[in-house]
């Protein structure tokens, strides 16, 4: 008897590694659009789940930013019911703007969604179909932003309940599992909107894919994944220094001497980590708000205040390091 399409093995098998260390009975959910990525993912859990002794269940995100973004979503439902997952739900994610732009807010939307109804269903695990391509993607936009290398070394396959099964795997092969199935995905209308910057990277990587060679993409990813080891270990000595550091960045602010006495790989990391307990976005502060940051320590000539994202100025008084709403520091 013939064994099921290369493509369907391959995804299936992708979700079998990641459904051994969930407790029987255990409720992993997949986070499905509708998309082929997220399709393919969703047959693969409704055929695992049951062998590996847990429950398979969807969440399809209404994000409301397009027309009939309320029906997309249920016919993505409709596709999960049939595949036999349960429970099945469509979760509206409240997108709002912060300045970040539209594809960050609606990230945060997206998860913080995924993290509620997680929580409401017992879900010990949710499944996100990003592939090899959504990696490489991702690498190519943190080159763009100059970000060092935590940018550069993509997404993790897992970071806390969510999973990235099919990380390794290119979007052809999910491509390929939808076509054997027989299922037409749904195309999002955004994948070919070129004021996304995800697009236009995705379309960069097709021209490098053709002007260098096969297996570009697949490079970026490998590359990724020798970062991230890097950058893990690196902000785990942030984090110490980070704690050990007298002040905080607001009130009297960051010991101006301890700071500088960080070792620069450390004290960058602690920058980041700074400016996010300030309320900075942390995914929108570059390498070169770090280094305008560092040049406080380094080459200070009485510069400042600085601004870096979330509308907060950085200023050096008095010994220390202060990090402050940008109103309140203009009325300093």
């Amino acid at each position: 008897m013939p064994g099921p399409d290369p493509a369907v093995a391959a995804t299936r098998l992708a979700v079998r590694e990641h459904l051994a260390d969930v407790p029987a009975g255990g409720v992993v959910l997949v986070a499905c659009s509708g998309g082929p990525d997220s399709v393919a993912l969703a047959a693969a859990l409704a055929f695992e789940a049951p062998r590996a002794g847990v429950r398979g269940g969807a969440l399809v995100v209404d994000h409301a930013l397009q027309e009939h973004s309320a029906r997309v979503a249920e016919d993505a439902a409709a596709l999960c019911h049939e595949m036999g997952l349960d429970p099945v739900e469509v979760v509206r994610a409240e997108v709002r703007t912060s300045g970040a732009g539209l594809e960050a807010d609606a990230r945060s939307a997206r998860y913080a969604a995924l993290e509620a109804a997680a929580d409401r269903l017992g879900a010990c695990t949710v499944l996100i179909g990003h592939t090899r391509d959504d990696q490489a993607e991702q690498v190519l936009l943190g080159l763009s932003r100059g970000s060092g290398a935590r940018s550069l070394s993509g997404m993790p396959v897992r970071r806390d309940r969510f999973v990235r099964p099919l990380l390794a795997l290119p979007r052809a092969t999910t491509l390929a599992a939808c076509a054997a199935y027989g299922i037409d995905p749904w195309d999002d209308p955004h994948n070919s909107d070129d004021t996304f910057r995800r697009v236009r990277a995705r379309r960069l990587l097709a021209a490098l894919e053709s002007e260098l060679g096969p297996g570009f993409a697949a490079a970026l990813a490998r590359s990724a994944d020798l970062l991230r080891e890097d950058a893990d270990y690196l902000e785990s000595l942030a984090l110490t220094a980070r704690a050990d550091l007298p002040g905080g960045p607001g009130g009297d602010g960051v010991d101006l001497v301890a700071l500088a006495a960080l070792p620069r790989a450390i004290r960058t990391r602690v920058w980041r980590l700074l400016a996010a307990e300030a309320g900075a976005p942390l995914a929108d502060v570059s390498a070169a708000h770090v280094e305008s940051l560092d040049a406080l320590l380094t080459s200070w000539h009485g510069q400042g205040p600085l601004h870096v994202p979330g509308g907060i100025a950085v200023a050096r008084t008095d010994g220390a390091i202060v990090f402050s709403p940008l109103r309140q520091a203009a009325n300093a």
